[in-house]
């Protein structure tokens, strides 16, 4: 459960952090609104996963399934460029994000 957990607040992380590009520095309601709501939920979800994941581990998978997931979004609707470098970069990142979740599964 602690891993859902992380996962959904991973995929939080990369909605606050878009809302927060989008409420330029606070002046649009909206994402300002979704950022706080999404922040908070994001924060809340980690702490409770850290409970049962190493804190290593969880920071390293939540920050990095935000991260992927931002960049991925910005491509996707236009506001970054695609490149096949970034997507090989980004295809490295979630392999790491993999690779740390086997590893802390086989301790």
């Amino acid at each position: 459960m602690s891993w859902i957990i992380l996962i959904a607040s991973g995929i939080l992380e990369a909605v606050w952090a878009t809302a927060l590009g989008k409420s330029e520095g606070f002046t649009k309601l909206w994402p300002s609104v979704l950022f706080v709501g999404a922040l908070a939920l994001s924060m809340s979800g980690l702490a409770w996963a850290m409970r049962e994941i190493p804190i290593g581990t969880a920071y390293a998978v939540w920050v990095g399934i935000g991260a992927a997931l931002t960049v991925a979004w910005s491509m996707i609707t236009g506001d970054a460029s695609i490149s096949w470098i970034k997507i090989l970069l980004l295809v490295g990142l979630i392999g790491c994000i993999v690779g740390l979740k086997l590893v802390d599964d086989a301790h």
